[in-house]
Formats: structure tokens, C-alpha cells, sequence
């Protein structure tokens, strides 16, 4: 053999637990997106799913919860397309857990977080993250 068989779908198995996080303060306002969510197989596309009894830190609308979540997704979705190429995606993104800062916390900090989380999962199951070998980060700015 020759190397690994080819991925027939993402995720080949559930990956629980995941911390989709993306905090960046470099000012005000700041971004903040903290999630905790399951990469389940499931049909083909990402399919965002709410688990019973999902909890919720801060108090947002439920229109502003249900943007965040869809944020997570798509985040995930343009993550997975850029890092898999030609590999399908049939994910259902369970959410489990939600933070949110009533002033910095944004869609665009859950599109983040989102992206990071597949960074995660990828290194979760030993598949290389933007072209690096499995376990090995890119090197730092400034550090050789």
C-alpha cells in the first residue's frame, strides 16, 4: 500500500467535545466566539444541529443566537472546502455549549471560530492542517 486510502467523506468518524474558539482583543470592540460542538458524519453538507438542552452563556436574542450558530456553520463549511479539496463533507455540527459578549461577539467571530475548530478536528485525526505534516505548526513570526 501505498499511503492512507482516500477520505470517502468528512468527518470518517464523530469528533465530540470540540472548542470552537476565536477571541482577539486589540481594541474595542473585540471579537469573541466560544462554542463547544460535535463533528458528527451524517448527509451530505454541514447540517447544523442544537443539542437538548444546549446551554448559553450571555443573553442574546434568539435571532442573534441562531445567526451566531449559522456563522459557526458556514465558518466550518469554507474551512473544510479550502483544507479538503474534492473530499465530500457530510457533517452534522452538533452545538453543546454557546458564549456570547453582548458587545463583542459578532458573526464574524463565529465564521472564525468556526474555521479554527476544523484546524481541531484535522489535528484530531492526524490529517495535516494548511498543507503542514500532522502534528508540526507552522513556525512562529520572528522564531527560527
Amino acid at each position: 500500500m501505498d499511503g492512507p486510502e482516500p477520505m470517502t467523506a468528512f468527518p470518517p468518524r464523530p469528533v465530540r467535545g470540540v472548542r470552537a474558539r476565536y477571541v482577539f482583543q486589540a481594541g474595542c470592540p473585540s471579537d469573541v466566539a466560544d462554542s463547544t460542538v460535535d463533528f458528527e458524519p451524517w448527509e451530505d453538507g454541514v447540517h447544523l444541529e442544537v443539542a437538548a438542552g444546549a446551554t448559553v452563556l450571555g443573553d442574546p436574542t434568539p435571532e442573534d443566537l441562531a445567526r451566531y450558530h449559522a456563522a459557526l456553520a458556514e465558518g466550518v463549511r469554507v474551512e473544510l472546502t479550502e483544507q479538503l479539496p474534492g473530499v465530500p463533507v457530510a457533517l452534522a455540527l452538533v452545538v453543546h455549549h454557546t458564549v456570547v459578549h453582548a458587545v463583542d461577539t459578532s458573526e464574524h467571530s463565529y465564521r472564525k471560530a468556526g474555521r479554527l475548530a476544523v484546524h481541531e478536528v484535522l489535528a484530531h485525526l492526524g490529517l495535516p492542517v494548511d498543507g503542514q505534516t500532522p502534528g508540526r505548526r507552522p513556525a512562529e513570526r520572528g522564531r527560527r
